[in-house]
């Protein structure tokens, strides 16, 4: 065996400082130190910061999430993190008692029938009682356990699955706003299996969604099952805000690793076959790595591979973006008419809003707002509204001021606004996704000193976009380590489920 002395450093560059790049950096740190084996290693950022789409702020006692406020806790990999960072006794959960989300039915806010879960319900009394829906809407949703399941594995898209077992109310009233606050997406050509491939299997496995989940509640005795929308008990944040796990993780990353802020890479030439990687960046330079990641969007990832991998190149170019604003405003809770005894509000379609979405950010967490206000973050744009994209910052808050002053009586005199304008931020997920990932990770294969990581890929959560970025770690020092180590694991592996919501 090789003796770590020995050895030659091994020399990667990350491109990209995002939550996903930042994770590939900590894990090739922890498998090369664990394997005694030396690392140089760098972090190109374009911008002039790290973080990707988080961003916290403080104003007056209110402290602002400007992009991700949370991530979920039954996907392992963000909460293994922050154990591994020492920051996991710093997790703070969700307040219980406005544990529940609101809809828009007729210019009102509703509560979201108790258990409704994304796609279906698991009371399906909760339904029947619901102002929500017609009672032939109820009647269709309530058949949902006579549907015949669907034969085949073929993709489908997630409108016509929920069309095809709970009926067009179920999805235009209720799916379509709940799962828009996630992806931002139209559900017409939103991958089931890309995106809820828990529903998928349900229907393989039990025939019935409903019967599904009564019966994974039954054993689990998990009592958020009744909570509404997407189960925000299993949300946690740190006290800090998002931007504190950033921190902690550039703090770590930074003890052995380079981190170039305002750094553009612009061209990556590959060497002989095997041999690594020269970067070029915007001043000129070059630099020859070992090994390469990119941690980066699939349209930025493309460009930098067009040249010697074309046919993976065409196909990150077919995953399309959404792009989102964030209008974030704090107010006087005595000049707001409604309670805001939620979590949030959802916006369907077919109420022709100007608006996706509304989280009230404070009653989620502590210490988000002074005693008597409330922040509120409220969502524009997504997939099926780019063109709201194009407004000013002055005609996006004049926007949202007459949506919340309809919606929730809001006499408008915030304590602030603050604008996130997130640009092709958000990856779709198309019916096909899965097949296009995997033939691009084939012809990525070629060049098994390169690795993809992000959302773009396998999830667009906090938690997802960690696991690309350690899984592209790991297999890269798997395959170019000239010896053979064992890799460290990370704790918590295997747990499964779950999303992430924006609003």
């Amino acid at each position: 065996m090789i003796s770590p002395e020995s050895q030659t450093i091994w020399r990667v560059a990350v491109i990209g400082g995002g939550i996903s790049g930042l994770a590939v950096a900590y894990r090739l740190q922890e498998l090369c130190a664990a394997a005694a084996r030396p690392l140089d290693l760098t972090v190109f950022e374009s911008s002039a910061r790290v973080g990707g789409v988080t961003a916290t702020q403080s104003l007056d006692g209110y402290r602002i999430e400007l992009g991700a406020d949370s991530f979920i806790t039954n996907k392992p990999w963000a909460v293994d993190l922050c154990r591994r960072l020492g920051i996991v006794d710093r997790l703070i959960q969700t307040n219980a008692r406005y544990r529940r989300s609101l809809v828009l039915r007729n210019g009102r806010p509703l509560p979201v029938p108790d258990g409704f879960q994304l796609l279906a319900p698991v009371d399906v009394g909760a339904v029947l009682r619901s102002p929500l829906f017609s009672w032939r809407g109820k009647l269709r949703m309530a058949l949902e356990y006579l549907v015949p399941r669907r034969s085949g594995d073929a993709d489908e898209s997630l409108a016509d699955f929920v069309r095809r077992r709970l009926g067009r109310e179920a999805l235009e009233r209720l799916v379509q706003p709940l799962v828009g606050g996630i992806y931002t997406s139209d559900p017409e050509r939103l991958s089931l299996r890309a995106t809820m491939p828990r529903f998928h299997e349900m229907e393989r496995e039990h025939g019935s969604l409903i019967r599904a989940l009564r019966r994974q509640a039954s054993r689990s005795g998990d009592q958020d099952a009744k909570a509404s929308g997407a189960r925000y008990g299993l949300f946690t944040t740190l006290p800090n805000g998002i931007s504190e796990l950033i921190e902690s993780l550039v703090n770590s990353v930074q003890k052995s690793a380079r981190i170039q802020l305002a750094t553009e890479v612009t061209d990556i030439v590959p060497d002989q076959p095997g041999s690594g990687f020269t970067l070029e960046l915007a001043d000129g330079s070059r630099e020859r790595f070992d090994a390469v990641v990119l941690a980066v969007p699939a349209y930025r990832a493309a460009d930098a591979i067009a040249r010697f991998v074309p046919r993976a190149a065409d196909e990150l170019r077919r995953i399309e973006y959404a792009s989102t604003a964030i209008v974030v405003s704090g107010h006087q809770l005595a000049d707001i008419s409604h309670p805001l005894d939620a979590f949030g509000l959802v916006v369907p379609a077919i109420e022709k809003r100007k608006i996706l979405a509304v989280s009230f950010t404070s009653r989620k967490f502590p210490d988000r707002a002074p005693e008597g206000c409330v922040q509120l973050r409220t969502f524009v744009g997504g997939a099926m509204q780019p063109e709201l994209m194009q407004f000013t910052d002055d005609e996006l808050v004049a926007l949202v001021k007459g949506e919340l002053e309809q919606i929730f009586g809001v006499t408008w005199k915030p304590d602030f606004t603050r604008i996130a304008r997130w640009q092709r931020a958000m990856p779709q997920y198309h019916v096909g996704h899965l097949d296009r990932v995997a033939a691009i990770e084939r012809e990525i294969s070629a060049f098994p000193q390169l690795a993809l990581a992000g959302s773009a890929y396998h999830g667009v959560g906090l938690p997802d976009s960690i696991h690309s970025g350690e899984l592209a770690a790991e297999r890269l020092f798997e395959t170019d380590k000239p010896i053979t180590y064992s890799l460290p694991p990370r704790r918590g592996e295997g747990w499964g489920g779950g999303g992430a919501s924006v609003s």
